[in-house]
């Protein structure tokens, strides 16, 4: 990913998992202090930000198996590190309704802060006892949850 927000002009519903709900003129970096799983990030030098091994497996990925875990750090795709200054446009989940999965475990995102994404948007709202990887640690979850959203937004099959 390289920069935030794209025009989708059919999307009819939105499902986050253990996302950033962020709003109009907010960043990612919103000024917090960085939690465990992005705490040591590493930024190379065509300024892509990767999440060190360690902190990968401990924090990011901490319910999926360590082997499966570094097989998932190997394989990450890097963020743009300026993307954490870049102010968010005018975000959909104003317009279109959300879905928004909570993990209660998460180490990159805190829960509380996820609940206040989710409350914002007025997301119909699931917790689940997930680090931020839920789609992995809990696929079966995150397709129920994906399910849902199609039908209540009609989405063509």
């Amino acid at each position: 990913m390289t920069a935030l927000g794209t025009d989708a002009p059919n999307v009819c519903g939105l499902v986050y998992i253990a996302a950033f709900g962020i709003d109009q003129n907010e960043t990612l970096g919103g000024g917090a202090p960085p939690t465990p799983a992005i705490a040591h990030l590493v930024i190379d030098k065509q300024g892509m930000a990767w999440i060190p091994e360690d902190d990968y497996v401990a924090h990011f990925a901490s319910d999926v198996d360590p082997v499966k875990a570094k097989v998932m750090y190997a394989t990450q795709q890097p963020l743009a590190a300026s993307a954490f200054g870049t102010a968010m446009g005018v975000p959909a989940w104003k317009s279109i309704p959300s879905w928004y999965l909570v993990a209660t475990n998460d180490r990159a995102i805190p829960p509380d802060v996820e609940r206040a994404f989710a409350k914002r948007m007025k997301a119909t709202t699931v917790e689940v006892p997930s680090s931020h990887v839920a789609m992995v640690s809990h696929s079966d979850d995150v397709a129920k949850l994906i399910d849902t959203a199609a039908k209540a937004a009609k989405v063509p099959a």
